[in-house]
């Protein structure tokens, strides 16, 4: 019961606190906040794609993966999240993870502050599904190695999480509106790149 009753900012940073190692595996972070269900590992895999801080080359790839199997699992229905083991073995520096959720904190503190039950007519499995469909379509967007074009479907998700977690149907719509605004850009983007591409051929 205890880890129903922290908030997400909270159980991010028991994440780190209660692992001694210098890298943890994805399916560690998995098993350490099973009882949350989908919503804090929307949140885990999206934070990376919404904060502005270096990373290397192909680490939104990476974290989309994830996405996409957990949004298969809510469009399908399933109660609980799964990952298959090669995931699951995947490791992350502690040091990188602890940076991020350190950065995380404070602004995911003052969102956190104005969430509270709302829609809540909707049940949390049906909002699981809508989330799940929004998900996929805009991790596609993330999972694409170019510039620009992977914070907003990120902060979609992020946001979509956050209200998943704390029963706030208000707050999962804004996420499906800002992930859906970004994948505008991201077809603006990449019409342009084809434009780009296409015209000099015309020549």
């Amino acid at each position: 019961m205890e880890n129903k009753e922290r908030n997400t900012s909270e159980l991010l940073q028991s994440v780190v606190l209660h692992n001694t190692n210098d890298t943890m595996s994805v399916g560690e972070i998995k098993n350490s906040l099973q009882e949350r269900g989908f919503g804090i590992f929307l949140a885990i895999a999206a934070l990376p794609i919404c904060l502005p801080i270096p990373v290397p080359p192909g680490y939104t790839t990476f974290f989309s993966l994830p996405l996409f199997i957990f949004s298969v699992q809510m469009i399908w229905g399933m109660k609980s999240p799964w990952l298959p083991e090669w995931i699951g073995k995947k490791k992350i520096n502690k040091k990188n993870l602890e940076k991020l959720i350190t950065k995380a904190t404070p602004w995911l503190r003052k969102i956190e502050s104005y969430l509270h039950p709302r829609l809540t007519y909707i049940s949390v499995h049906a909002w699981e599904r809508i989330i799940g469909i929004f998900t996929f379509i805009f991790t596609i967007a993330i999972a694409m190695p170019i510039p620009l074009i992977n914070f907003l479907p990120g902060c979609g998700i992020l946001i979509m999480s956050l209200g998943l977690l704390n029963r706030d149907g208000l707050t999962i719509m804004v996420g499906m509106v800002v992930g859906t605004i970004g994948i505008g850009i991201a077809l603006v983007v990449l019409a342009l790149i084809w434009m780009g591409v296409s015209m000099p051929s015309l020549n």
